[in-house]
C-alpha cells in the first residue's frame, strides 16, 4: 500500500512538475513573441522617425534658405534669425538621425554624404552673404553663387528622398511583420492558454482520481487498525512506538489494557510505565531501555508487572528500529502477555516430572521383568522338564494333556516377557545415528533367521542397499521382525519367495507421507508370497498386541510390527503395509535421506 502511494506521489510530481515546465515553456514563447511584436512596433516608428528627422532637416534647410533670400531682398536682419537657428537645429537632427540609424549602414553612407552636402550648402549660403554685401547681388558672381546653391540643395533634396525611400522600404517590410505578429499574437496565446488548461485538467483528473484511492486506501487503513486492535486484543499484546529524535513514547490502546488500565488513560512515558512493573524486576528492566535507547535495539526481554487489583502478569518485550524516508528513526516495540504460556511451562515441568517418575517405575518394572519374573519363569519350565523327564509314565493322559498346556503357556509367557522387553529397550531412542552398511545389517538379520529360512527352503532376492545413518541395533531388529513375519505366514507346502528392493524417492511425489521433514527418503519393500491379509488391517496390524489369526493357528504375541513402527518412527521415517489375500503382502520403509 505504501508503495503505490509512495508511486502516485511521484506520478503527481513528475505531472505537476512536466506542467509547470510546459507553462514556463509556453509563457517564455508568448513573451518572446510579444517581445517581438513590440519590437515589430518599435521598428516601425523607428522609421517613422527617422523620416520626421528627415523632413525636419530639409525643412531647416528651406528655412535657411528662404531667410537669406529675405534678408538680400530686404536688408532686414530679422530673416537672418531663421537662417541662423536652422544650423543649430539641422545639427541636432543630424545628430538624431546618425543615433536612429546607427545599425543600417546604407543610410549611415548616406548621412556622410548628407553632411558634406549640407556642410557645402551651408557654406555657399555664408559666401553668398559675404559676397552680397560687398559687391551687391546684380552681378554674375552672384548670381553663379545662388546656382551653385540651387545645385547643392537639389542634390540635398535628391538624397533625402533617396533615405526616405529607404526608410519606406524599410517601413513597408516592417508593417508586413508588424501584421503577422499581430495576427498570430493571439493564435500563440490563446494555444499557450488551452495547453495549459489541459494539463491543469489532466493534473485535476490525477489528483481527483488518487484522491478516491487515497480514500479507499484510508478505509482499508481504518480496517486494518481495527482488526490489529482486535488482533491485538484476543493475542494478548501491545505495541509501542520509541520516536528517538524527539525521545518519546506512543502506547497502543491495548497496552494499557493489559496492565489493567483505561485505553490513554496517563500519559505514555517510561517513568508511568515502570511504575507497574514488579518490584524485583525494575532495575533490569531500566537496565534494558537504557541500553535500548542507547544502542537503539532491544532484543527479546522478560520482566513482571503487577496490576492494581494485586494480579501479577508475565510480560515479554521485542523493539526493531526503521527509518522512515525523513531519516527519522523509530523504534517499533511488541508487549506479549505470556503469563498463559508460564503457566503452562510450570504445568509441563510438572508433567515432565511425573513422566521421569513412572519413566523410573518403568525401568523398575523392565528390571522385575528381565528379573524377578524371569527367575521363577525358569523355575517352572525347569520343573516341567524334570515331569517329562522322570514322571510322564506315572501321569494319566489328562495330567500328560495338562503338562503339555502348562508348558506352552510357559513358553508363551517367556516369548511376550522378552518381546515387551524388546519393545521398551525399542521405545528408547537415545542410541546415536551411525554411517551404517545397511546390506552387512540385512545379512546378521538372515543369520539370526537361517533355521527357519533352511527349515522352510526361503528364496531371497535383495537389491543392493546404500550406506545409511541409522540405529544399527534397530535396524536390525527391523529387518529381523519383517523378514520372520514373511516367514511365519508364508503358505503351507509353498517355498517363501522374500523380495527386497530399494530407490530413492521424493516426498513431494508421495501423498502417503504426511508433513514430511526431508525432501527425499530411502524406501525399502519388502514383499512376500505368503497367506496376506485384506487391506483394511493395514493399519490395525502396527498396534501392540493386535492379532489378525488365532494363537492356535500361528504363534506371537502380537508385538513384532509394533517394534517396526516404532524403530521406523524413532529414525523419523514412515512404513505403510499393503496386502491381498492369498496372494502375499508387502511393507514399504521410508527412511530418511540425510
Amino acid at each position: 500500500m505504501k508503495r503505490t502511494i509512495l508511486k502516485s506521489e511521484r506520478f503527481l510530481k513528475s505531472i505537476f512538475g512536466l506542467s509547470l515546465f510546459a507553462i514556463l515553456c509556453m509563457g517564455g514563447f508568448a513573451y518572446q513573441h510579444t517581445q517581438k511584436l513590440v519590437m515589430s512596433f518599435e521598428m516601425v516608428q523607428h522609421t517613422y522617425e527617422v523620416n520626421v528627422e528627415l523632413e525636419q532637416i530639409l525643412s531647416y534647410l528651406k528655412d535657411a534658405e528662404t531667410g537669406q533670400r529675405g534678408f538680400l531682398i530686404t536688408k532686414d536682419t530679422v530673416f537672418l534669425e531663421p537662417y541662423y537657428s536652422s544650423r543649430e537645429n539641422s545639427n541636432n537632427s543630424f545628430a538624431r538621425l546618425k543615433e536612429l540609424t546607427i545599425n543600417d549602414e546604407i543610410q549611415q553612407s548616406n548621412l556622410k554624404n548628407l553632411s558634406i552636402l549640407i556642410g557645402d550648402n551651408l557654406s555657399i549660403f555664408d559666401k553668398s552673404l559675404k559676397y552680397a554685401n560687398k559687391n551687391g547681388t546684380n552681378t554674375k558672381g552672384f548670381y553663379a553663387l545662388l546656382n551653385e546653391g540651387k545645385e547643392t540643395m537639389d542634390n540635398i533634396r535628391v538624397l533625402i528622398n533617396e533615405m526616405i525611400t529607404h526608410q519606406n522600404e524599410l517601413l513597408e517590410i516592417r508593417k508586413k511583420l508588424s501584421d503577422q505578429s499581430l495576427t498570430n499574437t493571439p493564435l500563440v496565446i490563446y494555444s499557450v492558454l488551452i495547453i495549459t488548461l489541459l494539463l491543469l485538467l489532466l493534473t485535476y483528473s490525477k489528483i481527483n482520481k488518487d484522491l478516491k484511492v487515497l480514500k479507499k486506501k484510508n478505509i482499508q487503513l481504518e480496517i486494518f487498525k481495527e482488526s490489529t486492535n482486535q488482533s491485538e486484543i484476543v493475542n494478548k499484546h501491545g505495541n509501542w512506538t520509541f520516536f528517538i529524535n524527539e525521545n518519546r513514547f506512543e502506547y497502543s490502546d491495548n497496552l494499557y489494557r493489559l496492565l489493567g488500565e483505561q485505553p490513554q488513560s496517563f500519559p505514555s512515558t517510561i517513568e508511568n510505565f515502570l511504575e507497574f512493573v514488579h518490584p524485583e524486576d525494575v532495575d533490569q528492566l531500566q537496565e534494558d531501555v537504557d541500553k535500548m535507547m542507547k544502542e537503539e535495539n532491544l532484543p527479546f526481554i522478560f520482566y513482571r508487572v503487577v496490576q492494581k487489583n494485586g494480579n501479577i502478569r508475565h510480560f515479554k518485550a521485542y523493539g526493531k528500529i526503521i527509518v522512515n524516508n525523513d531519516n527519522q528513526k523509530r523504534l517499533l516495540g511488541t508487549t506479549t502477555d505470556i503469563t498463559d504460556e508460564v503457566e503452562s511451562y510450570k504445568l509441563l515441568e510438572e508433567r515432565n516430572l511425573e513422566l521421569e517418575q513412572n519413566n523410573k517405575e518403568l525401568s523398575s518394572f523392565n528390571h522385575v521383568a528381565s528379573h524377578d519374573l524371569q527367575e521363577p519363569l525358569r523355575k517352572i519350565q525347569t520343573f516341567i522338564s524334570r515331569l517329562e523327564d522322570k514322571e510322564v509314565d506315572n501321569l494319566s493322559e489328562k495330567g500328560i494333556l495338562y503338562l503339555n498346556r502348562i508348558k506352552t503357556a510357559a513358553s508363551r509367557m517367556r516369548l511376550l516377557i522378552d518381546d515387551l522387553l524388546q519393545f521398551s529397550r525399542t521405545n528408547k531412542s537415545e542410541e546415536v545415528l551411525e554411517v551404517t552398511n545397511m546390506n552387512l545389517i540385512l545379512e546378521n538379520a538372515k543369520q539370526e533367521l537361517a533355521e527357519t529360512i533352511s527349515e522352510k527352503e526361503a528364496k531371497f532376492t535383495a537389491d543392493a542397499i546404500p550406506v545409511m545413518e541409522v540405529i544399527p541395533f534397530q535396524i536390525q531388529q527391523l529387518f529381523i521382525n519383517l523378514i520372520g513375519n514373511s516367514l511365519k505366514y508364508s503358505k503351507e507346502g509353498i517355498n517363501p519367495i522374500i523380495s527386497i528392493s530399494h530407490s530413492i524417492v521424493k516426498a513431494d511425489d508421495n501423498l502417503n507421507l504426511k508433513k514430511p521433514k526431508f525432501s527425499n527418503y530411502h524406501k525399502l519393500t519388502f514383499t512376500d508370497n505368503g497367506i496376506g491379509f485384506d487391506q483394511e488391517y493395514a493399519e490395525k496390524i502396527f498396534v501392540l498386541f493386535s492379532r489378525l489369526h488365532n494363537k492356535n493357528q500361528y504363534s506371537g504375541t502380537g508385538i513384532g510390527l509394533s517394534i517396526c513402527k516404532k524403530i521406523v518412527d524413532n529414525h523419523q521415517g514412515y512404513i505403510f503395509a499393503k496386502g491381498e489375500l492369498d496372494k502375499g503382502a508387502s511393507f514399504e520403509v521410508f527412511l530418511p535421506l540425510k
